[in-house]
C-alpha cells in the first residue's frame, strides 16, 4: 500500500517537473536523431521507465549533482517512428514519454519529437514522375498501372512471381495541365481473365472505398508517396489463381481536391490498426473500414470537387510455389505494365 502511494507521488512530482520546463535537446541528423533528457534525481530508480517511441534509453548518467541522463540515439526505422510526405519536406515523428508503471497503465508525461529534412532532388525515378503541372486548363487524363522491380526502380521484367513474395504495384495519372491532383486506388480484386465477367471468381484487395483488405491478411501495405498523384501497392502475393494467369483489376479515383473523407482515402493496417497513409493523425477515417463505409449521397455529390473514375487492368501475373532464385533464374523477361489515355 505505501509503494503504491509513493509511486503516486512521483507521477505526480513528474507532471509538476516536466510538464513545466522538460530539460530535453533533440539534434536531427540525415537518418537518426539524437535526443538528451536530463530528469530530476528523484527518477534515475525509474531509468527503465523512459522511452523514445518504443526504445528506452541507449545510454544512462547519474550526474555529480544526483540528475539523470538519458541519451537515445536511433535510426529513423527504429522505434516506430512515423514518415510523412509533404510537398518538399519529409517529417520524421515521435514521443518521449515517461511510462512509471507496465503497460495497460497510462503515459504520465509525453513530448513530440519531429525532424523535418528537405525532399532531396532527383529522388523520385525519372520512370514513375508523372509530371507536376498547375495549369488550369483540363486535357485527357493518361493513367498508367505498372508491376515494379523489387528495387522499385523500374518497370518488373517477369510476370512471374515467387508465392508469399511482394508485388509493388505502381499507379499513376499524368497530370500536364492540370491542377495536382489525387490518386487513390478505390477498389482492386484479382481474378483470372482480363476482363470481368459474371461468374468470375474474385480474390478482393482493396475495397470500401480505399480500404487495403488484404493488409488484413498479411504485411501489405501502401507505401509513402513520392507525388500526390501516384500510388505503390505493396501487395504480398497470395495463393489466389496460383500457378495461372491471375489479373489486377483496379478502379482508380482521381480529383483535383485537397482533402479526404470516408469515400477518398488509402487505408491500410499498421501495427493493429487502420491508419491513414497520407495522413495518420486522421486515420479515424478509416475505422469505417471493419464495416461500410459512407454511401454516396446526392447532398454529398453537390460538394465534390472534380473527379474521375477509371478501371484499370494489370497482368497477366502468375504466382507460384517456387523460391525465388529458382524463379529468377529460369524464367524469360516480360515487362508487367500499361498505360491507358481517357
Amino acid at each position: 500500500m505505501v509503494a503504491h502511494l509513493c509511486l503516486g507521488l512521483v507521477v505526480l512530482a513528474v507532471l509538476a517537473t516536466a510538464v513545466a520546463d522538460p530539460d530535453i535537446k533533440v539534434v536531427c541528423a540525415k537518418d537518426s536523431v539524437r535526443v538528451t533528457w536530463r530528469v530530476a534525481p528523484q527518477f534515475v530508480p525509474y531509468a527503465a521507465r523512459f522511452f523514445l517511441g518504443s526504445c528506452m534509453p541507449s545510454s544512462w548518467k547519474v550526474l555529480p549533482t544526483g540528475e539523470g541522463l538519458a541519451h537515445f540515439n536511433y535510426k529513423f526505422y527504429d522505434c516506430k517512428f512515423t514518415k510523412q510526405l509533404k510537398g518538399k519536406r519529409i517529417i520524421y515523428q515521435n514521443e518521449l514519454s515517461f511510462r512509471p508503471q507496465a503497460k495497460p497503465k497510462p503515459v504520465a508525461f509525453k513530448y513530440p519529437i519531429q525532424c523535418v529534412q528537405k525532399r532531396p532532388e532527383g529522388r523520385i525515378p525519372q520512370f514513375l514522375n508523372p509530371g507536376s503541372g498547375v495549369s488550369e486548363g483540363r486535357s485527357k487524363l493518361v493513367f498508367h498501372m505498372a508491376l515494379l522491380n523489387e528495387q522499385l526502380t523500374g518497370v518488373s521484367k517477369t510476370n512471374v512471381i515467387p508465392l508469399g513474395s511482394f508485388l509493388p504495384i505502381w499507379a499513376a495519372v499524368e497530370q500536364k495541365s492540370h491542377q495536382p491532383l489525387v490518386l487513390l486506388m478505390d477498389e482492386c480484386v484479382a481474378a483470372s481473365t482480363p476482363e470481368l465477367e459474371p461468374g468470375n471468381q474474385l480474390y478482393h484487395i482493396v475495397g470500401n472505398h480505399g480500404c487495403l483488405l488484404e493488409s488484413k491478411r498479411g504485411s501489405s501495405l501502401f507505401l509513402p508517396r513520392y507525388h500526390s498523384s501516384a500510388i505503390i501497392l505493396y501487395l504480398q502475393s497470395f495463393e489466389f489463381g496460383m500457378g495461372g494467369e491471375v489479373y489486377i483489376h483496379c478502379n482508380l479515383i482521381v480529383w483535383d481536391g485537397d482533402y479526404f473523407d470516408k469515400r477518398r482515402k488509402a487505408c491500410h493496417v499498421k501495427d493493429g490498426r487502420w491508419e491513414l497513409l497520407d495522413d495518420p493523425a486522421r486515420s479515424s477515417l478509416c475505422n469505417c473500414c471493419e464495416n461500410s463505409c459512407s454511401p454516396r449521397t446526392k447532398r454529398a455529390t453537390s460538394w465534390e470537387p472534380h473527379s474521375v473514375h477509371f478501371n484499370s487492368v494489370l497482368g497477366p501475373i502468375i504466382i507460384v510455389d517456387q523460391p525465388a532464385s529458382l524463379v529468377n533464374s529460369s524464367l524469360p523477361e516480360t515487362d508487367a505494365a500499361g498505360s491507358q489515355e481517357i
